[in-house]
């Protein structure tokens, strides 16, 4: 239990103290400044450098992305089918981002604190490759169906296109594969890169999870157990159970990167969903609060993992 007072309390202890900000001295329009800098500046040097010095074996560890996709995938299909089931009428688009609320986690913003914070900076790498295969496949995956539904499955090529320009624009593939690269190049990192990216890196969880604070105040008090409350076991029970199964049926993984997956698998769901409800303007309300029930929720979860797979 001491892991859940060294690790998970500070966590969640600044997510409170963002809520608080937002609720007092700040507003929406710091959780949108937080984020940004997390988004284009801090994860990016952290995803960079960690990329760049990691062996490639570890890099491409395939029972790791075995398990973790896999489980991804299956909720994901989960969450589609029963979302068409209780909502006939509701349409393919509500079903996508149903079915996307169901399945994708929080590595970014809030994966990559709880690593730095229970396992160290050396051992980021499993919530690195989580947040490449989050906005690669699962993102990608969400646009495609997206404009499938809205072009009446004519618009496959349209799709791919979207999906292409925007991986190409997102900060966090391309310092992934930047880092990558040098990483095949076998370059060794110059020392004032390490000390900047290092410097930068280390405000990416702090700004990450009070910015998850500040804008889970800005939601609506409404939780709506009704209409979205079905899509948090699948996120934060199914997901980890699947991903456990996997793990022990056919991607066999040592007890650290299992304790990895599963963390990873019950994490919230990610605030990347809102912006794809937002820009479609489909299930926004929904989204968020299925966002703001999910993270309160993953409190106890992610605690009894860490205490499992994090103590000492």
């Amino acid at each position: 239990m001491q892991v859940v007072f060294d690790v998970a309390l500070p966590v969640f202890a600044i997510v409170i103290a963002g809520y608080w900000g937002g609720r007092t001295v700040l507003g929406q329009e710091a959780s949108s400044a937080l984020s940004a800098f997390v988004y284009w500046f801090a994860l990016p040097a952290v995803l960079f450098l960690s990329m760049a010095r990691q062996p490639l074996a570890d890099i491409f560890n395939l029972s790791f992305i075995g398990a973790f996709l896999g489980s991804m995938l299956l909720v994901y299909g989960l969450g589609w089918l029963i979302g068409w089931l209780r909502g006939r009428g509701d349409g393919p688009e509500v079903n996508s981002l149903q079915a996307l609320n169901a399945s994708f986690s929080n590595t970014g913003y809030m994966g990559i604190p709880l690593f730095l914070a229970a396992y160290g900076p050396d051992k980021l790498l499993p919530a690195i490759i989580a947040t490449v295969i989050m906005s690669v496949v699962m993102i990608g995956l969400a646009v495609i169906a997206m404009e499938m539904a809205r072009s009446h499955g004519h618009g496959l090529g349209h799709a791919l296109r979207d999906v292409g320009r925007a991986l190409l624009r997102n900060p966090l593939i391309v310092s992934s594969f930047a880092g990558l690269g040098w990483n095949l190049l076998g370059l060794p990192v110059p020392p004032p890169v390490v000390n900047f990216c290092q410097l930068l890196g280390a405000a990416a969880g702090p700004c990450a999870l009070f910015a998850i604070g500040v804008f889970l105040a800005g939601r609506p008090l409404e939780l709506a157990w009704r209409q979205v409350g079905w899509l948090v076991p699948l996120k934060l029970l199914a997901h980890p159970l699947l991903a456990w199964i996997l793990i022990e049926t056919v991607f066999p993984l040592d007890r650290f990167w299992t304790g990895a997956t599963l963390l990873l698998a019950a994490l919230p769901t990610g605030a990347l969903t809102f912006v794809m409800a937002t820009q479609y303007k489909v299930y926004v309300e929904r989204t968020s609060q299925a966002i703001l029930l999910s993270t309160i929720a993953s409190v106890p979860v992610l605690s009894v993992i860490l205490v499992l797979y994090a103590g000492r």
